[in-house]
């Protein structure tokens, strides 16, 4: 027999592990509420299953579905980001009612049906104004919007969800959205904006995908489009690629669109003209741009450079650009895709042999020539820190 001591101690451990596991919910069963969250069990929370890739055999492929083509990918989430200013929630609800009345928006087809809007941002007096003029621009009535379901939250708590410290968790509003979805079954629904309704450090990658995660979630369960409304970090905003805080937010969305003014060197030449552009896209082509132009309150298509002409500018623009690469690497001096002082847009467009190319069109080199494989980005320094730069490919 254990001494009297050593049998004291080991009961207050037992008691201890029993403690611990009751305020740990170990031995809860599957489902239990905490605090007001919901815990699932992992065997009986997902959907997902196993199968041989040979079971696909016979069976017809699924065509991709768009809400606009090319731009907006059905069942999952996109990203449209642009500075305070720029008009994207405009726009935004341009795109819902287009989507709403069977429409055309900004000269571009979109799938038809109905359509929730949340705002965080716009108070309703807001969002009645600005559909007076898109509908005065499209010639169409109020009794066209019965597929269009509008929430203002301006004023209120607009957090999709919780952050527990452990994990991000569904918010009261995000059962409400879902349950209006479940009774709308809408195509599309646009949330505005990112800062508005996500709880967390955006910088956090585990918690951005996670909430990117229940959005998308969101989607595949009614079948739609989520869009999410976003404003680009500072980086996000010199480099021109309308970037979001951490590099989660990229790679976590399917697709991210960015609508900027069009300026050269910090000069505006029109205020009106903006630009949207596809910084990603998984299942379509990278770097398509869309030019528009506001007018009498709404945005409408404005026709750009086309042709042999700018087929002539884009092979220039690509010339330049491999030759100053060149200069460059041989000087041994390093320029890079991402931003900063040695974005190798800036760079070039500053220097004497530019051949009159602006760091607008160098942008549209890069990217020309990244897709086509004739440069490549390199990296070096140590892991937490890296370093990346522009090479041409084969060196």
């Amino acid at each position: 027999m254990m001494p009297d001591g050593s049998n004291t101690f080991a009961q207050a451990a037992e008691e201890f592990r029993s403690a611990r596991d009751r305020a740990s919910g170990f031995n809860d069963p599957p489902m239990q509420r905490r605090g007001g969250s919901e815990f699932l069990d992992s065997a009986t929370s997902r959907d997902s299953r196993f199968f041989s890739a040979a079971s696909l055999k016979g069976k017809p492929v699924p065509p991709r579905e768009w809400l606009v083509h090319g731009l907006v990918p059905q069942m999952t989430v996109t990203l449209f980001s642009g500075d305070g200013g720029t008009g994207k929630s405009l726009l935004a609800l341009q795109l819902a009612v287009a989507v709403a009345t069977g429409g055309g928006w900004i000269g571009k087809g979109v799938s038809a049906g109905r359509v929730i809007y949340m705002s965080a941002e716009d108070d309703e007096d807001e969002l009645h104004r600005r559909l007076e003029d898109i509908l005065r621009a499209e010639r169409r009535a109020y009794d066209d919007l019965s597929g269009l379901t509008l929430r203002s939250l301006a004023g209120e708590d607009a957090l999709l969800a919780v952050d527990s410290q452990v994990t991000l968790m569904q918010s009261e509003l995000f059962k409400e959205l879902d349950a209006r979805a479940a009774n709308d079954a809408p195509v599309l629904i646009v949330i505005d904006t990112l800062a508005d309704v996500y709880p967390a450090n955006e910088n956090d990658r585990a918690k951005v995908r996670q909430f990117i995660g229940i959005l998308r979630g969101l989607a595949l369960k009614r079948g739609c489009a989520v869009l999410l409304l976003g404003h680009p970090s500072l980086t996000g905003l010199s480099s021109g690629t309308g970037a979001s805080g951490s590099t989660a937010w990229n790679n976590s969305v399917r697709s991210r669109l960015y609508l900027a003014r069009i300026t050269d060197c910090g000069f505006e030449a029109d205020p009106d003209r903006r630009v949207l552009t596809t910084m990603k896209a998984n299942y379509g082509r990278v770097g398509e741009e869309t030019h528009i132009k506001w007018q009498a309150g709404v945005f409408v298509p404005e026709v750009a450079e086309q042709g042999l002409d700018k087929l002539a500018a884009g092979a220039k623009a690509q010339r330049v650009f491999m030759h100053l690469l060149a200069t460059y690497t041989a000087q041994g001096r390093r320029v890079n895709h991402a931003g900063g002082p040695n974005y190798a847009p800036k760079q070039f467009a500053e220097h004497p042999d530019n051949e009159g190319m602006t760091k607008r069109a160098f942008k549209a080199a890069m990217d020309s020539l990244l897709t086509a494989g004739k440069i490549r980005i390199e990296s070096e320094g140590p892991s937490s820190r890296p370093r990346s730069f522009i090479v041409e490919a084969g060196q």
